[in-house]
């Protein structure tokens, strides 16, 4: 009973950070990255498809992306798509193949994504919290009820805590990592 309340606490609290990695792959660096379009869909063949489904995805260098259709016609969809995805970018079609350029962040735009950042890792963090509180609740139920002794609520709590401090210390590296990447010109 202790075990599975410790373990399933801890998987929540790593949901959250995989969450957390997820959400901050999509914040622009000013670097070019393929997960810049994860988000895009194309309309092929009227269904909405991931953009990485119908054509193949490179980084030539720094500033650019390149996507290459696998089906010569999907050229026109996947240049509509990358401008209703609204990312701030602009393709050029040359017919072979679409160019994505990536302008360089502004020192503002820079500071808006690190607050972007920082507020979702909040959001990771405030997700850990409840994991640990709910884990600590089902902790002092199980007590009340007889299923475990006062001992091992305290062990418990203890190991739940350690598991909270962890998922936060590990919220901030990735924070600190993504902060450094998006200020770095």
């Amino acid at each position: 009973m202790l075990n599975q309340i410790i373990n399933d606490a801890k998987s929540d609290m790593d949901r959250s950070i995989d969450g957390l990695k997820k959400n901050l792959a999509t914040i622009r660096t000013g670097r070019a990255h393929i997960s810049l379009l994860d988000s895009v869909r194309v309309d092929y063949y009227g269904t909405p498809t991931p953009l990485s489904q119908v054509a193949n995805l490179s980084v030539p260098d720094a500033r650019m992306i390149m996507i290459k259709p696998w089906e010569k016609p999907m050229l026109k969809a996947i240049e509509k798509a990358i401008m209703d995805a609204n990312l701030g970018v602009t393709p050029s079609n040359d017919g072979d193949v679409i160019r994505v350029g990536v302008p360089s962040l502004t020192e503002e735009r820079r500071r808006e994504f690190v607050k972007q950042a920082r507020a979702r890792g909040e959001d990771a963090k405030v997700a850990v919290r409840n994991a640990r509180r709910d884990a600590n609740e089902l902790l002092k139920e199980a007590k009340t009820e007889g299923e475990i002794s006062e001992d091992d609520e305290k062990r418990g709590l203890k190991s739940v805590q350690d598991a909270t401090d962890q998922s936060i210390s590990d919220i901030d590296k990735l924070l600190a990592h993504k902060e450094s990447e998006i200020m770095t010109v």
